[in-house]
């Protein structure tokens, strides 16, 4: 009953998205389409992070590179004229799956603290790298003219249908998510983290199938950063700061690690209340950092262990 409990949850979850932008049109508040589209643009960041977090193990503190990169290579070619989606969005994927791949052959020949220690370096690089680059806006950013541009066939300067762009791109990763994890790949990542010298004993070779999925999970991260960057149409080189990967590990931790569907929640909790606690206090985080450890206390497994179907708290 579990699995079928657990796909009605998430089912449900879906329809509530997309009823979303059909309430606030209702409500005359379309506020609250922005707010859903950053929520899940988050969630496909956090869900790419969850890949290699929650069913790897790699506490990598350098996913906001990929962010960074995605924003990058939309904001970028259109600075010089090239506004067509697609050349920029293939182009984030493919650049962060580039830099993931650099990065994990780098770092995934360590562990533990030195892994963590690295990622954070490359991260900080690219993050310095960005403020440097004068013609590009340096620390000040600079600001995308027109959202990406798909000859008319999909419009994304109306809010609705990019609206609905991000939450099919949404329920694609969770998709092609779920897929990979069950299969032979996923079981071998996962099996990694448990034993790792087990594995390469029987003939694995673990690092092989550790760096493809730290390449695809940088290759999501990188689409979910060209989503940002035609969400909030503009580019600042702080999408890439170290805080941003602390935030997305708090997004993964706070909603589940190893549950896919579980990034998605921790990403609308932490969103939502920063959008709540923002409002009353600039120091939203103190209030928000007990919350996190009551849930890590009570909820082991996050907050996809109090759903119906979720996995259990204490396992």
């Amino acid at each position: 009953m579990r699995p079928h409990a657990r796909t009605l949850t998430l089912l449900g979850g879906l329809v509530a998205l997309a009823l979303v932008p059909v309430v606030a049109a209702l409500a005359n508040q379309p506020f609250y389409v922005d707010l859903f589209r950053r929520i899940m643009i988050f969630a496909i960041a956090a869900v790419s992070l969850d890949l290699i977090l929650g069913y790897g193990g790699m506490v990598s503190f350098g996913h906001a590179a990929y962010l960074g990169i995605g924003a990058y290579a939309v904001t970028i070619p259109a600075f010089y004229g090239i506004e067509s989606g697609l050349v920029q969005w293939p182009l984030a994927v493919v650049l962060s799956a580039l830099v993931a791949l650099v990065i994990g052959a780098v770092s995934l020949r360590t562990s533990g603290v030195s892994f963590i220690m690295i990622t954070l370096a490359f991260t900080q690089m690219l993050y310095y790298l960005g403020i440097s680059i004068t013609a590009w806006g340096a620390d000040d950013g600079m600001r995308l003219a027109r959202r990406s541009q798909f000859g008319g066939v999909v419009d994304l300067a109306n809010g609705y249908v990019f609206y609905y762009v991000v939450l099919g791109i949404l329920i694609a990763l969770l998709v092609l998510g779920h897929r990979v994890i069950q299969a032979r790949f996923g079981v071998v990542v996962r099996a990694a983290r448990s034993n790792e010298p087990r594995m390469r004993a029987i003939g694995f070779s673990t690092f092989r199938y550790k760096l493809a999925a730290f390449v695809l999970a940088g290759a999501a991260g990188g689409l979910a950063g060209a989503l940002l960057a035609n969400h909030t149409e503009y580019l600042t080189p702080s999408y890439m700061h170290w805080t941003r990967s602390g935030e997305l590990m708090v997004m993964v931790i706070l909603g589940g690690m190893g549950t896919l569907y579980g990034p998605v929640l921790g990403a609308a909790a932490f969103l939502l209340l920063e959008d709540v606690l923002s409002a009353w206090t600039v120091h939203w985080q103190i209030v928000l950092g007990p919350l996190l450890v009551l849930v890590v206390l009570y909820a082991r497994r996050g907050l996809a262990s109090v759903l119906p179907g979720g996995p259990s708290a204490g396992g």
